[in-house]
């Protein structure tokens, strides 16, 4: 069932997702060659509990982070740690925040210090989807103009939409129906309503699309070793047209 948001749901949420935005700008000025992912982890909880807000992430399913924190080949859920971001890493930062009982979700895949040009390619290529999913929340439109707008940026460059994981739908829990795959076909899928609420999050591997399950049994790796990234918005559709909740790019992020 997909739950509509009324108006002031969507206010309550942006007040999450304006938490969310200012946490992502604390963390963009902390990456640097040196730091753990632990350190970044402990920051963003402390700023986030700073504000009234709780880190929507730790303890969910079990999960002892507050923050998803993905180096290099690791696609998504990276459980904070001793890891220290390298020159020419990409770390890709995960963040949920819950404040008034509605949750933000919102990701970000930064460079540390210069890296290659299959990388920039991948970063750029990844966070041009997600705009071009934005673009596509309409009402009117149908899900599938919002999956096909990413794959078809991604598929443009010569890169891989992981296909085994998808978006979705977001409120006062965190992972709401629909699902959001970044592949389909425009014109097809459940039609885009006012209220609707999407988590979309782009995740593309500069290889093939397939994905492995790492040994902590959380985080999820390109199966070919490739670099990955991972871009996400939560994004309202409304009568006047898409609404970003988690504007971290108004903070000058990413």
């Amino acid at each position: 069932m997909i739950i509509l948001k009324s108006p002031e749901d969507l206010d309550r949420m942006a007040a999450a997702g304006a938490i969310h935005s200012r946490t992502m700008k604390l963390l963009a000025g902390k990456i640097r060659e040196g730091v753990t992912t632990e350190e970044l982890d402990q920051a963003a909880e402390k700023y986030i509990r700073s504000q009234g807000a709780v880190p929507s992430f730790k303890g969910y399913r079990g999960f002892p982070g507050s923050i998803c924190a993905s180096p290099n080949s690791m696609v998504v859920h990276g459980i904070p740690g001793p890891y220290e971001l390298g020159r020419g890493d990409i770390i890709s930062i995960d963040i949920g925040v819950t404040y008034d009982g509605w949750v933000a979700d919102g990701a970000v895949t930064f460079p540390v210090g210069p890296i290659t040009p299959i990388a920039q390619k991948l970063l750029d290529t990844t966070k041009a989807s997600l705009f071009d999913a934005v673009e596509a929340c309409q009402a009117g439109n149908r899900l599938g103009d919002v999956s096909n707008a990413v794959q078809r940026r991604v598929e443009g460059e010569g890169l891989s939409v992981v296909r085994s994981l998808v978006g979705h739908g977001i409120g006062r829990d965190m992972h709401e129906d629909p699902q959001v795959p970044n592949y389909g076909e425009p014109g097809r899928g459940p039609l885009l309503e006012p209220g609707m609420v999407l988590a979309v999050e782009p995740m593309v591997n500069a290889g093939r699309h397939m994905v492995r399950m790492g040994d902590d049994g959380w985080a999820i790796y390109s199966q070919d070793g490739s670099l990955a990234a991972h871009f996400e918005f939560t994004i309202a559709v409304t009568a006047e047209g898409p609404r970003i909740l988690t504007p971290w790019h108004e903070e000058g992020v990413g």
